[in-house]
């Protein structure tokens, strides 16, 4: 990890570093408030900026309460009335900043830039006289504050950083340029550090369980991905601790700044792997005053089914590959068959015949005409009812025929037959639950084992509507979906409005995009508007079915109406040095080809290794270190400055071992939250190893590595995925030996 240095520096920064990496915010150069001649002013600065802020809020509660949403008036006016309230009440969330600082920084310009002074904030506040008090990060001209370097200042004199805790100041650290600079600058794989002491004031606070967001610190590889350009797709790719998730996520809230319309109307959608990363992630976005994006996962955007848990892997393999549309197409063809016999209806003593010949006709003729399954139905009702009125034994108008005999069994029947009305849950329900009807949809274009995968055996009295499906069915019925087309609503009694329209999305972020399979890559393609989206993963934590080799395999199924564009964010700002140290040891087996992030954090505990002789006694051993972590005294401060805390904690087990761990902990009366249930609001938590990727806690205790290893589909990969989630400490326990990478840890 050569590449972190320091250099001289003319024009530069003003502040001392030791060896290029950040280490306590008092090396280099930090002005702490006891000393900082302009505390004061910069105080009473931010609090008359609160106080507008107050002021604000106050007026928007008493708009909203004169406009209270009620009963009464012409429909006009309820909609203009609730329009106006779901305005304001969206403005209302955006002034309450809870515990979160509203300003973080100032620049002050040159003369010849315009020698402007402009305080940077979360959002735009200003004076009475309508002066800014409060510059949106957003805003083109706060872009210096996380752009300017020593080589490229960027107009800047003077860049100041504050570390705050609420309304109150607490540190103060300038960066000067030009002739003002000092002699050194802090530079990182070739891109200087800014604002180093805030940066390690935020990265030495205990985590919350939830993810914070990073506006005061954002560094310049990241700022080039937030205000990268809207159109065509771009590809971030960032090790872990590089801060990929946030930084897609204040992508998200810069883009609907800049381009309020039209995103604000077309939409903005997040996508993230499952619900517990959702809920770790959901309260960044409102935090930077942006809450009408939407976010989701997969299974969110078909609606009218259940979904829970995962197919074994040759199921999840074969859902997910391409194969799938030609097999769903043939589902639906093969519910669309003419009759196999003629069509008989009885009036009384007299009979309606009609030829087989003319029911292939029919069918035929629908599928010519029409692009969607459902979309023929009502053709061939009518197409039907014309035929049984030519063979009427009297001169007689469809329409009568319909009101004689629509409700007839005959008809009804010849009708499911022909050219049934289906919802994508019963195509599959009917085509899993039939070995014949999976051989004739497959072709012998999957194998007998993939033919096998598919079938799914129906316990008796089942139907469509009971079924819950796997997360890896979600793209195979959003397939189904788009080619049986929406359900007549007239016709269908069980069909919401809306529920069968797909929405597209003017952006759409996918987090962890990496494992996403083919067919699951179509259905985030089918739903995006104009081809812009922002991909974010790390080919290194490839952990799935489908996990790819390259962002080429991705790419090759995402809107190519641009050429795509590429990122990398090469620090990692999270992960302590020793702990980054040991997980490269596991990348060189994960993915050999691939470089680990350059932590610029070299002080830190090294990992440690707790071996336990006896297997039975291993879930006592994680016990023990578990409760040797929480006792511990790591001399850190946490979010609310309580003096020494160890955070929380995340017992990282294979799937195998999971329930055992849990069990193990509540018979010990040792509270313990599961993370599928209770996310990360517990001091303590179970994580499932296959869960755990995107999450950030204190301290890490992954339990028997080699378990993980054998079990999990990319072992080695899910391994480096939990190696690298703690932000002080990693602890290895383990009953077995450990994977031969990592034999030597202590």
């Amino acid at each position: 990890m050569t590449p972190v240095t320091s250099a001289a520096m003319s024009p530069g920064t003003g502040r001392s570093v030791s060896n290029g990496t950040i280490e306590s915010p008092r090396k280099y150069g930090v002005r702490l408030t006891d000393s900082h001649p302009e505390l004061e002013t910069e105080q009473a600065h931010v609090d008359l900026a609160h106080q507008r802020l107050d002021d604000a809020r106050e007026q928007a509660v008493r708009l909203k309460d004169m406009v209270e949403v009620g009963k009464g008036g012409t429909n006009q006016a309820r909609w203009e009335r609730e329009v106006f309230y779901e305005n304001i009440a969206t403005r209302l969330q955006q002034l309450d900043l809870g515990d979160r600082s509203l300003c973080f920084g100032r620049i002050d310009q040159a003369e010849e830039a315009g020698g402007g002074s402009y305080h940077i904030g979360r959002i735009a506040v200003a004076s009475e006289s309508q002066e800014p008090l409060i510059v949106d990060w957003r805003a083109p001209v706060a872009e210096a504050f996380y752009r300017a370097t020593g080589r490229d200042p960027q107009g800047l004199v003077r860049r100041r950083h504050f570390t705050s805790r609420g309304r109150r100041i607490l540190d103060l650290e300038d960066e000067f340029f030009g002739e003002a600079a000092g002699a050194q600058r802090v530079l990182v794989n070739g891109r200087e550090l800014r604002g180093t002491g805030a940066l390690v004031n935020a990265l030495q606070e205990s985590r919350t369980g939830r993810l914070g967001d990073i506006i005061g610190t954002i560094q310049t590889e990241q700022d080039e991905i937030i205000r990268s350009s809207m159109s065509g797709v771009l590809v971030v790719q960032g090790g872990p601790g590089t801060g990929k998730t946030v930084v897609a996520l204040h992508r998200a809230a810069y883009l609907l700044y800049a381009h309020r319309f039209p995103l604000e109307g077309q939409g903005v959608l997040v996508i993230g792997p499952n619900r517990l990363f959702l809920g770790y992630i959901e309260q960044v976005l409102p935090s930077l005053g942006e809450a009408g994006v939407e976010l989701a996962v997969l299974a969110d955007l078909v609606s009218g089914v259940r979904v829970a848990g995962r197919d074994h892997q040759l199921g999840a393999r074969i859902k997910g590959d391409l194969r799938m549309v030609n097999v769903v197409r043939r589902a639906v063809k093969d519910r669309e068959r003419p009759l196999r016999a003629d069509l008989v209806v009885g009036m009384g003593i007299r009979k309606i015949r009609v030829p087989m010949a003319e029911t292939v006709r029919i069918v035929a003729e629908a599928q010519r005409r029409f692009r969607t399954h459902n979309a023929g139905r009502r053709f061939v009702e009518q197409s039907l009812y014309e035929a049984l009125a030519e063979h009427h034994p009297d001169p007689v108008d469809p329409e009568v025929v319909r009101e004689q005999l629509g409700s007839t069994p005959e008809v009804r029947e010849a009708l499911l037959w022909m050219w049934p009305v289906l919802s994508p849950a019963q195509l599959l329900h009917d085509l899993y639950g039939s070995p014949a009807l999976i051989r004739s949809a497959t072709k012998s274009k999957l194998s007998a084992a993939e033919q096998a995968a598919l079938h799914r055996r129906w316990s008796d009295g089942m139907d469509a509507s009971t079924v819950v499906w796997t997360v890896d069915d979600v793209p195979v019925l959003d397939e189904a979906l788009e080619m049986l087309g929406a359900r007549p609503r007239r016709k269908t009694a069980d069909a919401r409005p809306g529920e069968d329209d797909v929405r597209t999305y003017g952006h759409i972020v996918v987090d962890e995009a990496q494992d996403l399979s083919p067919m699951q890559l179509r259905m985030l393609t089918r739903r995006s508007l104009n081809g812009s989206m922002t991909i974010v993963g790390d080919i290194a934590q490839s952990t799935g079915a489908w996990a790819h080799e390259s962002w080429d395999e991705v790419l090759e199924h995402l809107p190519d109406r641009r050429e795509p564009r590429r990122s990398e964010l090469t620090v990692g700002y999270r992960i302590p040095g020793p702990t980054m140290d040991l997980a490269a040891k596991i990348l060189t087996r994960a993915a050999p080809d691939l470089q680990p992030p350059v932590s610029v954090r070299s002080e830190g505990d090294p990992p440690k290794n707790v071996a336990v002789s006896d297997p039975d006694r291993l879930i006592a051993g994680v016990i023990d270190a578990v409760i040797a972590e929480t006792t511990a005294d790591d001399g850190s401060s946490d979010s609310r400055g309580n003096g020494a805390a160890t955070g929380n904690v995340a017992v990282i087990c294979p799937r195998s071992l999971y329930d055992p761990v849990v069990d193990g902990f509540r018979n010990a009366d040792i509270t313990i939250g599961s993370a599928p249930r209770d996310g990360l609001d517990h001091q303590i938590t179970a994580v499932p190893v296959n869960l755990v990727k995107g999450l950030e806690v204190d301290v890490a205790v992954v339990v028997e590595p080699v378990q993980i290893v054998d079990e999990e589909p990319q072992g080695y990969r899910s391994l480096y995925v939990a190696a690298t989630r703690a932000t002080k400490r990693l602890v290895l326990v383990n009953a077995r030996p450990l994977p031969d990478v990592l034999e030597d840890a202590e």
